[in-house]
């Protein structure tokens, strides 16, 4: 049908997100889909659960549009549901849509409960919503299309045929405009579906793996590198599960890589194969990062669940990953699967702990609609919230006091683990516990018992309360805890407040002093400050005295007269953030200058001990 100009229908896509940062690449994609000569007449609203309901509203009207459309999830259905009352107030008539994962599978349900609503639509979004879109345009002209004619709609009348699924390829990219990409997450789709049929997952649905045309996908991601942009997510449910892809998107990077981007990918590592430990151990240290679903490592629930996993191939495989020292590992957990009760999860805790990885995630069971485990949920005696996100109370494995045990064993992981700020005094304190799920229990129940609060955002805090727990489990060490927790804090920043547990530094304050003199003579270590002088070069690093081996896994024994270790906050880890670090002997005559013991600390990038 000729556009000639006349039908200026206004359609507003309105997206919720959980944080500013996030972006909507759903709504994104719809509106792209739709083709070029209506990108004028098609308008993106994003907002986040933090705005008010009435800012948002009042957004809504603001844009005068003449169809509005809903992106649904299980982080803003809350909101949308509350939007959707009081809208119509405000504009009467106004065609109201849904689309997304949250009203895909009770479709017809909330159109009973939503009035206002003209129709959801389900499944692929983008051609239905092209032709939904034209539907407004041309609504009334002779040729235009009804609703029951538009695949993938559920409406007030009924469930249109079933929409075919979409070639990814023909799907334009979404940051043609750099601004789009201004202090933003950037989610990238490299491919939709998944091969693997999890009951808890929704991607287990889509069984048809499609992939984007590669030539395509190369000059799409040469986009993010050549604009430098910090952090790319794909969204690929499971990114390895075709090996050649995989690959060659990491060849790719590899070659291309621009030395600040970094991309992330969700894999399931006991798939890897000996071509792709050998592409990830290449990659630039920050690079990459996985995450990759461990779950669960009771075998009778991981079959229960309908994954298939070899635990040990995968235990083989990162630990090859973290040899490289150079990929940012992300390991997860679910707790309230079926089969696993509070001991087995904490068998399963342990052996995923024991992998290492920088970030382990012990997330709780969501009972998602159209899920699997969703029909199963009464067999398994699995009781949830009936609000989003649907999360478990308890199962026939596990009560409810069990489950608040694991959420404040969670805290405890969160604030501890997966701050990455106590690399060094938890291994240590570990070894006063059966295993490290039982240093975090003890650790729940200390703060519970003192009434500490978890919520206390003062890092200082953290470190302070570990050090009391530590000193109640082994008190006879305490001098061991205050050096640990002092190397750790530095490790981190140049604190300009001095820890209260820290060693007082007055005694080696000629010593220290000599060094940075000596360092302004002759530039040896500090090797990138060499415009500042010796008091500058105090203020910039930092140099602090210890009588145990802190930087060593095996610190038990004090050093002969002690040592100092220089903190370098020029060169960090680009995984942990942690300062090179150098460890120099005292002698009676102070700091022995040319005897530099050992590099130790991530910061140093594969310096080893000289010893």
């Amino acid at each position: 049908m000729e556009y000639k100009g006349k039908h200026r229908k206004r359609f507003l896509l309105v997206a919720v997100n959980a944080k500013y940062i996030h972006s909507n690449p759903a709504v994104c994609s719809l509106k792209s889909f739709a083709g070029q000569e209506w990108q004028d007449q098609i308008t993106i609203a994003e907002y986040t659960i933090n705005n008010r309901m009435e800012d948002i509203m009042a957004g809504i009207y603001g844009h005068r549009p003449d169809v509005i459309a809903f992106s649904c999830y299980i982080w803003n259905w809350e909101m949308i549901r509350d939007i959707l009352v009081e809208l119509p107030k405000l504009l009467p008539g106004i065609p109201l849509w849904l689309g997304g994962p949250e009203v895909s599978f009770d479709a017809e349900e909330l159109l009973v409960q939503y009035p206002m609503l003209s129709g959801i639509m389900v499944g692929e979004g983008e051609q239905t919503f092209k032709e939904l879109f034209l539907h407004y345009v041309w609504e009334g002209e002779s040729g235009c299309r009804e609703l029951e004619e538009i695949a993938g709609l559920v409406l007030p009348t009924g469930r249109t045929q079933d929409r075919k699924l979409t070639d990814l390829t023909d799907i334009p990219f979404l940051y043609e405009n750099p601004d789009t990409m201004e202090n933003k997450i950037i989610y990238y789709e490299s491919s939709r579906g998944c091969p693997y049929r999890c009951s808890y997952c929704l991607s287990s649905i889509d069984k048809k793996l499609r992939l984007r045309d590669m030539s395509v996908v190369k000059k799409e991601l040469q986009v993010f590198l050549d604009y430098n942009v910090p952090q790319v997510k794909f969204v690929d449910r499971t990114f390895n599960c075709s090996h050649t892809h995989a690959v060659e998107i990491w060849r790719y990077l590899t070659q291309h890589d621009n030395g600040v981007t970094n991309f992330h990918f969700e894999i399931s590592a006991d798939i890897l194969t000996e071509e792709e430990l050998s592409l990830l151990g290449k990659m630039r240290p920050g690079l990459a990062q996985l995450e990759i679903g461990v779950q669960s490592a009771n075998m009778r629930t991981i079959r229960e669940i309908n994954r298939s996993m070899d635990l040990d191939r995968l235990e083989r495989n990162v630990a090859a990953i973290r040899e490289g020292n150079n990929i940012h590992l992300h390991l997860d957990l679910i707790a309230g699967l079926p089969y696993e009760d509070y001991e087995s999860f904490g068998q399963s805790f342990n052996r995923v702990y024991g992998m290492h990885p920088e970030q382990l995630q012990l997330g709780f069971l969501k009972v998602l609609k159209g899920s699997l485990m969703h029909e199963k949920a009464a067999e398994y005696g699995i009781r949830y919230m009936d609000k989003p996100p649907y999360e478990v109370l308890f199962t026939s494995w596990l009560p409810y006091e069990a489950l608040l045990r694991l959420k404040r064993i969670e805290e405890m992981v969160e604030l501890y683990f997966n701050s990455n700020q106590f690399t060094h005094t938890l291994p240590v304190l570990e070894g006063q516990f059966s295993s490290a799920f039982a240093m975090y229990e003890a650790l729940a129940n200390y703060y519970e018992e003192k009434g500490y609060h978890t919520a206390n955002p003062a890092r200082a805090y953290r470190y302070q309360v570990l050090l009391a727990f530590a000193v109640s489990c082994d008190k006879k060490r305490e001098r061991l805890y205050k050096e640990l927790l002092t190397f750790d804090i530095y490790l981190r920043e140049n604190s300009k407040s001095r820890p209260e547990y820290a060693e007082e530094l007055s005694a080696h304050k000629e010593e220290i002093r000599s060094f940075y003199e000596e360092e302004e003579k002759q530039r040896k270590y500090l090797i990138k400050y060499k415009e500042y002088d010796a008091r500058q070069l105090s203020r910039m690093a930092h140099m602090e005295h210890f009588e145990y081996e802190v930087w060593r896994t095996d610190c038990e024994e004090t050093i002969d007269s002690g040592a100092y270790v220089l903190f370098d906050y020029s060169r960090r880890n680009a995984l942990t953030g942690e300062a090179a670090t150098m460890v120099f002997a005292k002698t009676g005559k102070g700091i022995e200058y040319d005897k530099l013991l050992c590099m130790c600390g991530s910061g140093n990038n594969g310096f080893k001990s000289k010893d």
